[in-house]
């Protein structure tokens, strides 16, 4: 493979906010990037109704982290905002940061890629929505992972309606949930969202949460602060005994999923992430909620779960994630198959040194500067002040890093990408980064 210019052509798929923070930080290292974007609007994710169907955002939507642990670390939220702000107000603060650093002058809407291969040599041929060709060195992927849905595949067939979380906007659209009996499947964080929702008396609803692992539910606010404010990985001490601790204390501190109706976890405390929710264990403790273990047949309006006990539905709701896909590429080329894929750094394929993935992991606890710390390394090794290890130490450093950081986890597609953000950043700034600007010195 040909080696990359000083200054390499580069292409950002995606104006997200793991493109928009990958192209902030090109723009800052003088890198020559455009990025592309299906939609007529930045955000991703966090863009409410994206035409684009790249939104997972409901109506009523805040976020779970606050936003002391999710500002990007060069451009705070505003101090007028509350500490967990409304989707709406997620996405003014990705506009401002665009604004604040010109990035749309380098974004070209509702032009996504299409198809991109990979030539022999090195670098990319891309296909855009507007019929062009267009050559690149080197590719950023940016295209999120919470925009694919995933649906459970329970035996027998449900006669009602049902839906993925993906397509939830509010208790009117695109069902009308009023009066009926709601059954949501799944229980991270938009399935308490929406279980809360729904189950308000207003709604003159029957809801049931069914859940196959069950979960650890968290609390929003501790000692009149927000939770996460607390919490801080360190990488001097062992995570095995952080995990004790936390599983520890977490009962004095939230109690047990069994207190409140919910089946008892078949994990640990921190072997699944956790559930953020102030008003779950209300709803359940109130009655207005009812909690059940694993579906284990559809059978009709019917649905039966694992605890021998069957009840009549009208509504399913799928809460049960999302798939990472990359339909620019083809298939046999780049895939994650169970959401899995073998990453350097979670960033680099070994083998393909002019591409780069921005943005995929579950980090907890927070998303935005995790995105920043990896795009710092990518315009490193753009601008030749980090190399590459050799492929046979990029592969053993994945294996190595995918049992630290999922041997304890709950096997699941969700936990394929789990990653601990203040352990992961530490690990590029105090040793990646070092060591990688050592092995640029020598070549």
């Amino acid at each position: 493979m040909s080696p990359l210019s000083s200054s390499p052509r580069t292409a950002v798929i995606g104006a997200g906010i793991s493109g928009l923070t990958m192209l902030k930080m090109l723009t800052d290292y003088g890198i020559d990037a455009t990025c592309f974007e299906s939609s007529d609007r930045i955000g991703g994710n966090w863009a409410f109704g994206n035409p684009n169907g790249h939104s997972s955002a409901y109506r009523s939507l805040h976020i779970d982290t606050s936003k002391h642990q999710l500002s990007f670390k060069d451009f705070p939220m505003p101090e007028h905002y509350p500490d967990f702000p409304h989707h709406t107000q997620i996405k003014d603060y990705l506009e401002s940061y665009a604004e604040a650093f010109d990035l749309k002058a380098n974004i070209e809407f509702e032009n996504g890629v299409v198809q991109a291969r990979h030539l022999d040599g090195g670098g990319w041929e891309l296909d855009l929505q507007d019929g062009s060709t267009r050559a690149y060195e080197f590719l950023a992927v940016a295209n999120g992972h919470h925009w694919d849905p995933l649906v459970a595949d329970f035996p027998g067939e449900f006669s009602g309606e049902s839906i993925h979380s993906h397509a939830y906007i509010d208790p009117r659209t695109p069902l009308d949930l009023f009066g009926k009996r709601i059954l949501i499947v799944g229980i991270g964080n938009s399935a308490a969202d929406i279980a809360v929702e729904l189950s308000s008396k207003a709604t003159q609803n029957e809801v049931v949460i069914s859940t196959r692992s069950g979960a650890w539910i968290v609390p929003k606010y501790l000692a009149g602060q927000p939770a996460d404010k607390y919490f801080k990985t360190s990488p001097y001490v062992p995570m095995a005994w952080q995990r004790k601790l936390a599983q520890w204390g977490q009962p004095f501190i939230s109690g047990r999923p069994e207190n409140y109706g919910l089946p008892t976890p078949n994990h640990g405390f921190f072997e699944a992430h956790p559930t953020q929710s102030v008003e779950l264990p209300l709803r359940l403790g109130s009655g207005d909620l009812t909690a059940k273990p694993n579906v284990t047949l559809l059978d009709g309006s019917r649905v039966h779960f694992a605890d021998g006990t069957s009840q009549e539905f009208d509504v399913v709701i799928y809460a049960t994630g999302y798939k990472i896909t990359f339909p620019f590429f083809d298939p046999d080329f780049i895939s994650a198959p169970g959401n899995h894929i073998r990453l350097y750094k979670r960033i680099f394929k070994p083998g393909l040194d002019d591409l780069a993935f921005v943005g995929f992991a579950q980090a907890t606890p927070t998303l935005f500067p995790f995105v920043e710390a990896q795009t710092r390394l990518v315009a490193a090794y753009l601008t030749g002040h980090y190399a590459l290890p050799s492929e046979a130490e990029m592969e053993a450093t994945i294996t190595a890093e995918e049992h630290k950081y999922l041997d304890h986890m709950v096997e699941s597609p969700r936990h394929k990408q789990q990653t601990d953000y203040f352990l992961y950043e530490h690990d590029l700034r105090a040793r990646e980064l070092p060591a990688g600007l050592a092995r640029a010195a020598v070549r």
